[in-house]
């Protein structure tokens, strides 16, 4: 099976030859602009650390940071290659980078977590700020850590500095509708989908949706859908999954894991949630569920070439990043089933962190109803501009929303005269 980079360098090179994008400016879109690896040492333990950042042709490079036990250098240089061209794709004045520790911050105490959050601020300082790479959470982290991280910057530059990460708290300068911008990103995207689908089938009758992932972006869209008239079958976290033909009542699942969470207990489970009111099956049947519409929102390599036969969605919303590999995603094609791809369908999230970034620069702020309507035009924007593209070539969902962003990041780099 490829690597999540090969698969990503696989796809660039398949839109590169539609394109007819010359093997010269290729080889510089697949290279990083720089990669920085370093240690953290938090709790008396040493943590491997990378910054990767892969293009600034269209802005400062901007891309979250994941604290996972499985994080390494090629997986983060796949992300920001993704992040490039995800901010571009969403005509957003930002290049793309990523983060990583190779930890699983489960395992730390809270005085051990901000160790290593500041510690990791502190580490790429002279390289990050408001005007060269603003980081943001990813997969492991949250607000808290921002928080963390920016206090770390701001203390070493001595002044505050709230526009060197997104994804902050409210009170330290963060932005309303920030938290759900991913989920509702994708709820545009699909509703832009289901509006043009030719497919009428997909719009008689409930639609059924199951979520591999209930963190925030799946716990989220699962919301968000079930609040507008969608049927959710199906949800899963890292330990199994829930399903119920009839429909999950998906707010009543988050109440109980907030009100637990609430009373000083860890996060539960979904089958402790559930307490036995729905079926539980493993996340590989939650896959293969017969559900109308598919999201992977959790990591990436989850629908692959040992599974992807058995999947019988008919429509795949990629909120995760990378979680088809390039082996699956020519079966599913065979079967037609329609993937809308992970740097359309999860960009949200980026726009969510460009509206925080500007509003900090400008010291000025918006209410979540601003927040969330300037989202769906530049996700509904963006939508319509892959769906000419795929018409313009006669190519795939992904094929047209990778072309489009090369496109732009080629047309940015001859402008700058790096290439010509």
């Amino acid at each position: 099976m490829s690597t999540f980079l090969e698969n990503t360098q696989k796809l660039i090179e398949e839109a590169a030859d539609i394109a007819m994008i010359d093997g010269g400016i290729l080889t510089r879109l697949k290279k990083p602009e720089r990669i920085l690896e370093f240690e953290i040492t938090a709790g008396g333990n040493k943590f491997q650390a990378w910054r990767v950042q892969h293009s600034s042709v269209l802005g400062p490079y901007k891309g979250g940071i994941r604290f996972h036990p499985d994080s390494n250098l090629d997986e983060v240089q796949a992300l920001a290659a993704l992040m490039t061209l995800k901010t571009s794709l969403m005509g957003i004045p930002y290049g793309g980078g990523k983060g990583a520790v190779k930890v699983n911050p489960k395992e730390l105490s809270k005085k051990e977590l901000e160790e290593l959050s500041r510690g990791y601020a502190k580490a790429i300082f002279d390289k990050i700020g408001p005007e060269k790479d603003i980081p943001a959470p990813d997969v492991g982290t949250d607000s808290q850590i921002m928080a963390w991280m920016t206090d770390e910057y701001s203390k070493i530059a001595g002044y505050n500095v709230p526009g060197v990460f997104t994804g902050k708290p409210i009170e330290l300068g963060g932005s309303k509708g920030r938290e759900i911008a991913t989920s509702f990103g994708g709820f545009v995207v699909l509703r832009e989908y289901l509006r043009q689908a030719k497919d009428l089938a997909l719009l008689s009758g409930d639609l059924t949706v199951v979520v591999q992932g209930f963190g925030n972006v799946g716990g989220h869209i699962a919301r968000i859908l079930k609040e507008a008239g969608f049927k959710i079958v199906g949800v899963s976290d890292s330990k199994s999954a829930i399903y119920c033909d009839e429909g999950i009542d998906v707010h009543e699942i988050i109440k109980i894991q907030k009100e637990k969470t609430a009373q000083g207990a860890a996060k539960i489970s979904l089958e402790e949630a559930a307490s036995g009111r729905y079926k539980i099956i493993s996340n590989k049947e939650l896959l293969e569920s017969d559900a109308d519409i598919l999201i992977p929102s959790a990591l990436e390599n989850q629908i692959t070439l040992e599974n992807a036969k058995d999947i019988k969605a008919k429509v795949v919303l990629e909120l995760a990043n990378g979680p088809i590999t390039a082996e699956a995603d020519k079966i599913l094609e065979k079967q037609g089933i329609q993937i809308i791809p992970d740097i359309l369908a999860n960009g949200g999230g980026v726009v969510g962190s460009y509206f925080e970034w500007a509003q900090n620069l400008q010291r000025l702020y918006w209410e979540e109803e601003e927040v969330l309507g300037r989202l769906d035009k530049i996700m509904a924007d963006a939508f319509q501009a892959v769906a000419r593209t795929k018409k313009e070539y006669g190519i795939t969902w992904r094929q047209a929303a990778y072309v489009r962003a090369i496109k732009r990041v080629v047309d940015a780099m001859k402008l700058r005269g790096r290439v010509i």
